[in-house]
């Protein structure tokens, strides 16, 4: 509980020496011009993707010999306006080796259980709706075992990530 308060202590002392010099610097016409700049300034993510954690996990994860499980795979060239969809298929198949994982108790649950809520947190501000009527669906594709799907959803993360 101490460092909860020092934590709203230290937040409020914040807010009042904000709030002092924003008011400063919005009396004179230089600091009106550099608030609407900085507000303008389109923000940028430099190199960064939305994605570097899943990869990581990914990577680790790759060589496990304690999962076996066949699993829909998405093809790795779709269409780009199904890359949506493709994307979220891999993170429903990452639910079966979350299950596999779990059942096991494999050394590697906790990097899937990362994709897994990763890849959820990513999608759900995505809205489904947008899934175009010519993308197939995860249950269509072939089943291919453990190492071709983490191969697969490899190369479709980095895709995005370009």
């Amino acid at each position: 509980q101490k460092t909860h308060l020092k934590s709203i202590c230290l937040q409020y002392q914040l807010y009042l020496l904000l709030n002092s010099h924003l008011f400063c610097l919005l009396k004179n016409e230089k600091g009106l011009i550099i608030f609407f700049l900085c507000a303008y300034v389109p923000k940028t993510a430099a190199g960064h993707c939305k994605w570097a954690e899943v990869l990581k996990d990914l990577e680790r994860i790759k060589t496990s010999k304690d999962i076996d499980v066949s699993l829909y795979t998405a093809n790795t060239d779709e269409d780009v306006k199904c890359r949506e969809p493709v994307i979220r298929c891999f993170f429903l198949e990452t639910k079966v080796i979350l299950q596999e994982c779990l059942i096991k108790n494999c050394s590697k649950t906790q990097d899937v259980l990362n994709i897994w809520k990763n890849g959820n947190a990513s999608l759900e501000n995505k809205n489904e709706s947008n899934i175009t009527l010519k993308c197939k669906e995860c249950e269509e594709y072939e089943e291919k075992n453990f190492t071709e799907f983490i191969q697969s959803f490899v190369k479709v993360i980095q895709k995005e990530c370009k």
